[in-house]
């Protein structure tokens, strides 16, 4: 059997077949906590800084899957580090990080907290730039993959008055779809 450290050597590898083992083992749901998250929780912070673009994408992806096994509430003070990874200098890599943040928002009621006052934030804060629309797009999805495995009402009021701060109808009415269901 494969351990998590030997994943960890296929995630930093150039290998683009080895680092899709790794990104397959470190994401896989598991209906239980692993037992591991720790032995790679700090290399995956990491890399979220030291890899290509590649690998920080699959560390992101990884430390959101992980924020299920993270009795000590590491995720308090990495959050941070992965939200930073939503401004990537490539698009591709910010992207998958955000389309996975929402595992971090339904590991605990302290985690969800955090990561929407960060969504709110970035949801603001991303006004300038390239990709705005899509940001915006992720972060209300994000905000919707949430509210479905944990129906609290402030989640919804929190997109909608999100979704107000878009100054663009067509826009505004795209990301209301999302709230529909």
């Amino acid at each position: 059997m494969t351990t998590a450290h030997e994943h960890l050597t296929d995630l930093h590898s150039s290998d683009h077949d080895r680092q899709n083992k790794a990104f397959h083992f470190f994401t896989q749901p598991t209906p239980q906590p692993v037992d591991w998250a720790y032995q790679v929780w700090d290399d995956l912070r990491a890399t979220l800084k030291t890899g290509d673009n590649r690998q920080r994408a699959i560390a992101a992806q990884a430390l959101c899957a992980l924020a299920a096994s993270d009795p000590e509430n590491r995720m308090g003070k990495d959050l941070g580090a992965l939200l930073a990874v939503t401004k990537d200098e490539r698009f591709v890599t910010a992207r998958h990080c955000m389309q996975s943040l929402w595992k971090v928002g339904v590991a605990g009621e302290s985690q969800r907290k955090a990561l929407v006052t960060g969504l709110i934030q970035r949801f603001k804060e991303c006004a300038s730039e390239k990709n705005c629309t899509l940001i915006r797009f992720d972060i209300l999805e994000c905000l919707r993959h949430i509210y479905d495995v944990t129906p609290d009402e402030n989640l919804r009021t929190t997109a909608t008055q999100l979704i107000a701060l878009e100054p663009d109808r067509k826009y505004q009415k795209k990301y209301t779809t999302l709230w529909r269901k």
